[in-house]
Order: C-alpha cells, then sequence, then structure tokens
C-alpha cells in the first residue's frame, strides 16, 4: 500500500513537472564585489589602467566616479564585460548620483550608457574616444525638461530604423523622463543582426534592426576595425563613463544563443520572460 501511495505521489509530481517550462536562467555580469570579468579601458591610458580609480565597486553597486580627476580632459571610458554574446536580454538598473566632473563637455550631463555589439577592448586604439559599438543611452532629468532615456546613438555605426537606413548619431526614444537620483530599470532585447530593442521599466520605446559599422563620430580608431557595412551580429558589452557620477546595482542577462535558430523556441522563452512584466 506504502509502495503504492509513493508511486502515485512520483507520477502526479512528473506529469506537473513535465507541464511546466523552466524559468529562463539569469546569469549575473557583475559578482557586487569587485570588477572580477571585467576590462577597463580609459582614453589615453592602456587597456587595464583603472585610472584614479575610475570603475569601483561595492557592498552590491558598480559605481562610476571622478573623485580622483583634477579635471576630466575628454578621457572617455568603458568597462568591458570579457565574454562575448549574440542573442540575449540585458538588464541594467542605474542612477546617476552627484555632480558632473571638472572639465565634462555640456553634453555629458546625467548621461552615460551601456554599448552593445561592441568590439573587443583589445581592439580599442590607446587615443580612441568610444568603441565602435551600439550605444543605449542613458540620460537623467535635469528636473525641468522633457529627457528620454534608453536612446540610440551609434559611435561609427547605423541601423535601419523604421525601415531606412539611419545615419544621425542619435535617436530619442519614448520613454518618460526621470529625475533625481532615482533607480531605472532598462533591458536590451539583443537579437544577433536582426533586432533590437530598447524597454524601460518594462515598457518598449525603441526598436530598430540590422546594426552594422559605418559613419562617424569615433575617433583615433585602427582602420582595420572599422569595415563600413560590415554587419555587427555579436560584440561584447561595456559600461560608460563619460564624467557623470553613475551607479550600477543590476547587471544580468539572459544567453538566447541557444534558442536563436529556432523561432518557436525563441518565442517561447520571450513569451516567459514576458510574463516576468517585461514587454516585447
Amino acid at each position: 500500500m506504502t509502495r503504492l501511495f509513493l508511486f502515485f505521489i512520483l507520477i502526479v509530481f512528473v506529469s506537473a513537472s513535465s507541464g511546466h517550462k523552466a524559468a529562463p536562467k539569469w546569469i549575473s555580469l557583475f559578482n557586487g564585489k569587485d570588477l572580477s570579468g571585467w576590462k577597463v579601458k580609459i582614453r589615453n591610458h592602456a587597456l587595464g589602467d583603472n585610472y584614479a580609480n575610475t570603475f569601483s565597486a561595492s557592498h552590491g553597486v558598480l559605481k562610476v566616479n571622478y573623485d580622483g580627476y583634477t579635471n576630466f580632459d575628454e578621457m572617455f571610458g568603458h568597462i568591458y564585460n570579457e565574454r562575448k554574446f549574440s542573442h540575449y536580454l540585458l538588464s541594467i538598473e542605474y542612477r546617476f548620483v552627484g555632480n558632473q566632473a571638472n572639465g565634462g563637455p555640456g553634453w555629458a550631463i546625467r548621461n552615460s550608457g551601456a554599448m552593445v555589439h561592441s568590439q573587443a577592448p583589445e581592439t580599442v586604439g590607446l587615443n580612441q574616444d568610444f568603441p565602435i559599438s551600439i550605444e543605449v543611452q542613458f540620460l537623467g532629468g535635469n528636473g525641468k525638461d522633457e529627457r528620454h532615456t534608453a536612446n540610440l546613438c551609434t559611435p561609427g555605426t547605423h541601423v535601419v530604423y523604421n525601415g531606412k537606413l539611419m545615419t544621425d548619431h542619435c535617436v530619442n526614444s519614448t520613454s518618460k523622463t526621470f529625475h533625481g537620483d532615482q533607480w531605472v530599470r532598462v533591458d536590451v532585447l539583443v537579437l544577433g543582426n536582426t533586432q533590437i530593442k530598447h524597454i524601460v521599466n518594462g515598457d518598449t520605446v525603441l526598436t530598430y534592426e540590422k546594426p552594422q559599422i559605418g559613419g562617424g563620430v569615433v575617433t583615433d580608431f585602427d582602420p582595420k576595425e572599422k569595415v563600413d557595412g560590415k554587419m555587427l551580429s555579436e560584440g561584447y558589452i561595456s559600461l560608460q563613463s563619460e564624467s557623470h557620477p553613475i551607479e550600477f546595482r543590476r547587471v544580468e542577462l539572459v544567453d538566447l544563443a541557444p534558442y536563436a535558430k529556432d523561432p518557436r523556441k525563441l518565442r517561447s522563452v520571450l513569451d516567459e520572460l514576458s510574463r516576468r512584466k517585461v514587454d516585447f
């Protein structure tokens, strides 16, 4: 009798489990303690030189600050995750804090971003300002004016937007403005070379296709790295230092590459993620 009862319970458990889809696995890119798994490249400094401790980590927060700078002097920086990705859902929570560094450009007040499909940090020139990449631009409100976030900027790249090749450097999203030091969540759905979506606090605010190398707004690069017309289907993820202090407390992703060649499986995973209040 006991064996029969245990067998019945096992059958019920297996049946219930087989009907339940496994939740997509989130991969934390930032461990909350240090910068393990990341590489720093700051303009005019060699790869790995974290000048003035621009990037640091403590108490679960990755911080970008300029306390050790006398003058910013266009030393734009990026911290790159060491892994390359092609299809993924990236999730970042950020907030702007404090005041801009002395000498920071006016356009960079409460301005930062995350780069996707970026060139490898090892290929970035010593004096190169920005990596050839797609930038998900983060902007903070100034307390009075409308200022969208999760915009698109294109250092050394183009995209197809609304069916046409977009050669402008930046395009605004439809997000609301976030004033003060509130935390903002931005998700970025990257599907190789087919489509990229920017999502703010669960709402899709910008969609475009076919990221590719082209255009300007990047200097002192190695010409071998800038092959205009080359489609971008993979690359590195980096976070910016553009002269205004910013903090990140969540940097994680779901790797969608295993589902990229099976549209139905990919759609199923995206549907599961959408039930977690991410709108695709």
